[in-house]
């Protein structure tokens, strides 16, 4: 049979990786697909690096467009990024009748709903499995592996850039400044981490794992974010003093109500495999009611790692794409008809209306009655404490020191109680410093 013919959009880090990936491993990939799959064209700005890259007999122009209009072309792959060429590139390709296969988390979860829609439409694929946890099959497991469960819950480290500084304020003690210095020395982190640092980057991947777990359509604009700035050594510090280290969840939930959808610093119980997971790696935890929980570890990056998973789509896509379109799995696991009344059933709940446990510090005046008039105030609330810590005045500002630290575990709370209470407590004059809130998961 006639190789399959692919178009490249964009040769870097993880261009060059498939591209090599797929020239290393093309009899074992032709044997499992059951027809070659050859990248014939390849588009990128810088053109003489580009045929560094591919070599002679590979057509590199600098114009993505050429590459849509090659009616030879059967699939384009857009590695180029971001929310805006790249978008019009897709919807283009689309439109042009090729499959598309796509690392770009960011553009689907914002521009999903209308790109699936498209696709759907024209009776063409769209593969993203690179576009989560890198090398880790987790769109696979979702969409396929696990079709057979009702989904509970999904909690993720799935961004490595922050992992990789939390594991190392963890283990140097270390403040987050002088840690993101030294990530970005390595490589780790980019010269803007923004993304990364803040939350938005796991919040991109955790909104497509939701929509594929849940049913519904993917909602970007509905997740709580929230990064990793504001966390300091003491807490990590504290934290595993009491059995628990922080990371970064992407975490999407069943609810009573709706859909959780958040993305936070959480306290893990030490005991559990995802809290030991460090350094640049990355781990998904899914909950179902039949198969329980599993676990999927791997690396979320980097130019091989992440070609395995765009390869992967390759393959999948010159197994079925002559096939029906009716008889294909669903972008997002269900099927397309179905999600508009899941979008009514299932709304993203607000962060307020959240129910989880928390941990608290507390820079307070080291008095008397400091501590009753707190407790006091949480049980006026209805939250319930499961452990508090008070340290001695010495060991948080030195000698002589009238200031002490009052850390606080409480048991599963709605988050905008929460809210009103860390309000009280703050206006106490005993309390010297905001207040710090992390979330805590027990993810039993």
């Amino acid at each position: 049979m006639k190789p399959i013919q692919v178009g490249l959009l964009g040769i870097g880090t993880v261009g060059s990786g498939v591209f090599n990936v797929l020239a290393r491993n093309q009899d074992e990939i032709s044997r499992r697909a059951g027809r070659g799959i050859e990248i014939t064209m390849v588009a990128d700005l810088d053109v003489e690096r580009a045929k560094s890259v591919v070599g002679a007999d590979i057509q590199v122009v600098n114009d993505a467009r050429a590459i849509i209009a090659n009616p030879d072309i059967d699939i384009v792959i857009e590695l180029i990024g971001g929310y805006g060429i790249a978008r019009a590139l897709v919807l283009e390709a689309i439109a042009a009748g090729k499959h598309v296969v796509t690392a770009n988390k960011a553009l689907l979860a914002v521009h999903g709903t209308e790109i699936f829609a498209a696709a759907s439409a024209k009776g063409v694929m769209v593969a993203f499995e690179a576009a989560v946890a890198g090398g880790i099959p987790i769109i696979k497991a979702l969409r396929e592996g696990l079709t057979a469960n009702r989904i509970q819950w999904i909690a993720g480290i799935i961004n490595g850039t922050t992992n990789f500084i939390l594991s190392e304020m963890r283990s140097k003690g270390l403040d987050f400044d002088v840690v993101l210095k030294e990530a970005q020395r390595l490589g780790y982190a980019e010269a803007d981490p923004t993304f990364d640092i803040e939350g938005v980057d796991a919040a991109h991947k955790v909104t497509l794992m939701s929509a594929i777990a849940f049913g519904i359509p993917v909602q970007f604009d509905k997740a709580y974010v929230e990064g990793i700035t504001k966390l300091g050594a003491a807490d990590i510090k504290y934290a595993e003093q009491l059995g628990y280290r922080i990371k970064l969840l992407g975490i999407t939930k069943r609810a009573d109500k709706g859909i959780e959808l958040r993305v936070h610093p959480s306290l893990v119980p030490t005991k559990r495999l995802i809290a030991n997971v460090e350094g640049a790696m990355n781990a998904v935890v899914v909950q179902g009611d039949a198969v329980g929980t599993t676990l999927y570890y791997g690396k979320g990056a980097g130019s091989e790692p992440t070609a395995s998973a765009v390869i992967a789509d390759l393959v999948d896509i010159a197994r079925l794409h002559t096939a029906d379109p009716e008889h294909r799995v669903p972008h997002l696991a269900f099927q397309a008809n179905t999600l508009t009344d899941a979008m009514g059933t299932l709304p993203v709940l607000p962060m307020s209306e959240v129910v989880t446990s928390y941990y608290l510090r507390l820079r307070v005046a080291d008095q008397a009655g400091v501590l009753a008039k707190v407790t006091g105030l949480l049980a006026e609330a209805g939250v319930s404490i499961d452990a508090v810590l008070q340290r001695e005045a010495d060991e948080v500002g030195g000698e002589g020191s009238t200031q002490t630290d009052l850390i606080i575990l409480t048991h599963d709370t709605r988050e905008g109680t929460m809210d009103a209470v860390i309000s009280q407590m703050q206006a106490l004059p005993t309390v010297l410093a905001p207040i710090t809130r992390i979330r805590k998961e027990e993810l039993n």
